[in-house]
């Protein structure tokens, strides 16, 4: 039997994921990160896009739109604003909230409006990217 670790996936408003897996893969702050159990302890920021999670029964798969990574050697915990399971990604939904966030940036006033709007756009695009990713595996 394959050596496990507990996972927990928690957004701000919902336990999304509690379980054991084998392996656990994210996007860090500096690129995609791999996890095993007894892996050393980290603390690292993390980018939004997909978190897979492998477990005995196959891989899970959430989308994040950034957070907190908490690794210790029998325990990954993951912190994020948005967390949303990979087979409740709507498309339309997020096509929607896109062109929302491209006519935000068309009509910013000001540095911060802009911010705001191409911050949103790339949350928006690693969602896209994910949903993509999730349907690939289905």
């Amino acid at each position: 039997m394959a050596e496990t670790f507990h996972v927990d996936v928690v957004s701000a408003e919902e336990s999304i994921f509690s379980g054991t897996a084998t392996f656990v893969a994210l996007p860090g702050e500096l690129g995609e990160l791999g996890i095993y159990p007894r892996h050393t302890p980290l603390i690292s920021r993390i980018r939004p896009g997909s978190v897979r999670i492998h477990t005995s029964k196959g891989e899970e798969f959430i989308f994040v739109a950034g957070g907190i990574l908490e690794v210790q050697p029998d325990r990954v915990t993951v912190l994020s604003d948005t967390a949303i399971r990979g087979k409740d990604l709507d498309d339309k939904k997020v096509q929607a909230a896109k062109k929302e966030a491209e006519e935000n940036l068309r009509n910013a006033k000001s540095e911060i409006d802009m911010a705001r709007a191409t911050s949103e756009l790339a949350v928006l695009a690693a969602e896209i990217a994910a949903l993509r990713k999730y349907r690939q595996k289905r």
